[in-house]
């Protein structure tokens, strides 16, 4: 897959006293996205509630271009960045975009999975192999160790 994003909705209650999106709005459409990726590719709620893990994440970043204002088109798309090789951790980056062509912010998440019953890091089950191999690359992707 070379591209994955999804078109979002700039609601009225997203926008801040002056008149733009407020800041946290770009983190729930991330996580939108993320798991909107997941359940495309097999890893739905049910499953990983069926399977006793889920992601969690350890860092969440966003690096604000452009402002977005109400009457905005927006895109935000999936890249991941980093991952081991036993998919337990991983970066993950989302480019907003407006208008078609103007990139607006850049989300960076780090994250791994936990296991739900006992509330710890773990290495997921294989089924999660499949869908992080369909997740787009960044250009400066890498495995880690």
């Amino acid at each position: 897959m070379d591209v994955y994003s999804k078109h979002v909705e700039v609601r009225w209650s997203d926008m801040d006293p002056n008149f733009h999106l407020r800041h946290s709005v770009y983190y729930d459409w991330g996580a939108y996205i993320r798991l909107c990726f997941l359940n495309e590719n097999g890893l739905s709620l049910g499953v990983l509630q069926q399977l006793h893990f889920g992601p969690i994440l350890f860092r969440e970043e966003c690096v604000f271009k452009r402002e977005i204002a109400f009457a905005d088109s927006i895109e935000v798309n999936l890249k991941l960045r980093k991952c081991r090789r036993d998919y337990s951790r991983w970066t993950m980056i989302h480019e907003v975009y407006k208008n078609t062509d103007t990139l607006s912010a850049i989300i960076t998440v780090d994250g791994a999975w936990i296991d739900t019953h006992i509330r710890k890091l773990a290495i997921p089950p294989p089924v999660t192999q499949q869908a992080f191999e369909a997740i787009p690359k960044t250009e400066d992707f890498e495995w880690t160790d």
